[in-house]
């Protein structure tokens, strides 16, 4: 099937914190990377798998093709790592096999049309105004008004705005108008039934999704449990995909409790976002953040209170090796954020790093001088270790996966996948092993621990601190 016009298509982001950005193919050459110079710039969380300059997509008729351009992750078209190819309307383009999504997006002639703009005369005593803020300026008031419990005004909303526009315009203009109110009352009239069917089919995923995670808590076979998760992952992915739907994110949203929300966006953060979060997963972060405002308290005061300085110095260090500053919790998980803190198996430090690792890191371990007691030193070995890690797992939910190894050593983390887990791309999935109790139990309870940590560093003062 022919293209459109090449000069109505654009790449459209498809995943990610930049899910629905678009930007318009050139006539010749759009190069696609992290660095300025490119004409789309992949950033934030997203870039983790994306090189400076990444790939390039050049017209050829009315086509496209692209080419990669040496990156460290490969450009992938439809599911295949290429070095060039065709690139179809058709076609999923990703930037490292487990980065951004991207797809080709044409722009019809009704999509066109209500990108014009309407001229409204200089003498009416207003500027020109366009389709778009009428509709923005509708849209605001109709949810006002729901928001204050009056329901069923969307149409005399959008005839009041209308008017306002006609009664400062000539006469000559009062027929494209009235044309204009027909079109805005059929673009509302079909909105709000797209918006009705969608909500309706995400709330029908939704309770999918819901007897799927009871049904995972509850099964024991490892063949039961991948098909549960394979079914799983798809009513995610096609949830997610709805969201993106220009007309569900103009109906009213339903709000996720405080701790779901800001997990949420921590792990899109971290770039292990999920469309559904684990419930056990919930309920143990909710367990710690109780256990810190109770029994844990102290630490947690004293952290946040005497140790604040601390808590900056080691946020300084893990900004300036680039990584999250928030992991910066971790040694009041490990120590209560005390030099002085050694445990059974001999770590020591606010890290607490095992002899052997530190002397990995560089760091002096003998008779007379311990530099695990150092913050700024074993901050610095900490950083690095992290850092492998993270490289070590691999793309995804990596920085998940290298707190558990954190917590346990890579060699342990990866025994215990490697005894359960059989597919490699799972191995390198969190939330794969999470759910099906890959991972050493004091390791599964590691994570959500450092994690509600984070949430009240974020949050003192929500959490009582």
């Amino acid at each position: 099937m022919g293209a459109p016009s090449p000069t109505r298509v654009s790449l459209v982001c498809r995943s990610g914190a930049r899910a629905g950005a678009r930007y318009p193919l050139r006539d010749d050459v759009t190069r696609v990377g992290r660095g300025p110079d490119n004409d789309a710039i992949v950033d934030g969380p997203d870039a983790v798998t994306v090189s400076l300059n990444h790939c390039e997509i050049q017209r050829e008729g009315d086509g496209f093709r692209v080419r990669d351009l040496g990156s460290t992750n490969g450009t992938w078209v439809d599911g295949e790592r290429v070095t060039e190819a065709e690139l179809a309307l058709s076609a999923v383009l990703r930037l490292g096999q487990q980065g951004p999504e991207f797809g080709l997006v044409a722009q019809d002639a009704a999509a066109a049309l209500l990108d014009r703009t309407i001229e409204i005369p200089a003498a009416s005593g207003l500027r020109a105004a366009t389709h778009d803020e009428l509709l923005t300026d509708a849209v605001h008031r109709a949810r006002h008004m729901r928001a204050h419990g009056v329901g069923g005004q969307t149409l005399t909303i959008m005839r009041d705005v209308l008017e306002q526009a006609l009664r400062h315009s000539r006469r000559r203009h009062r027929a494209a108008g009235y044309l204009l109110l027909v079109l805005l009352l059929a673009v509302s009239g079909i909105g709000i039934w797209r918006v009705t069917v969608l909500k309706a089919e995400k709330r029908a995923i939704d309770a999918h999704i819901r007897e799927l995670e009871v049904a995972l808590a509850a099964s024991r076979e490892k063949s039961e449990t991948d098909q549960l998760i394979s079914r799983l992952s798809a009513y995610q992915d096609e949830a997610a995909s709805l969201q993106k739907n220009l007309f569900y994110r103009l109906g009213p949203q339903q709000e996720d409790d405080f701790v779901t929300r800001e997990l949420r966006a921590l792990m899109a953060e971290f770039g292990a976002e999920a469309y559904a979060i684990p419930p056990e997963f919930l309920e143990r972060v909710n367990h710690y953040l109780e256990q810190d405002r109770d029994t844990e308290r102290p630490q947690f005061e004293h952290a946040l209170g005497e140790g604040k300085s601390r808590i900056d110095t080691i946020r300084r260090i893990l900004k300036d090796e680039h990584m999250p500053p928030d992991l910066a919790y971790i040694p009041i998980v490990e120590s209560a954020l005390t030099s002085g803190t050694a445990s059974a198996a001999g770590a020591s430090g606010p890290w607490q790093l095992t002899a052997a690792t530190a002397r990995a890191y560089d760091l002096r371990v003998d008779g007379k001088v311990d530099e695990r007691q150092d913050l700024v030193k074993s901050t610095r070995a900490s950083c690095r270790y992290l850092k492998d890690l993270i490289l070590d797992f691999g793309a995804g939910s990596s920085v998940l996966l290298a707190l558990a190894a954190y917590n346990s050593g890579a060699g342990k983390v990866k025994a215990a996948v490697t005894r359960t887990v059989t597919d490699p791309i799972q191995q390198r999935n969190f939330w794969y092993l999470y759910r099906t109790n890959a991972l050493p139990i004091e390791t599964k309870e590691f994570v959500p621990k450092v994690f509600a940590a984070i949430l009240i560093g974020r949050n003192p003062k929500h959490f009582g601190f």
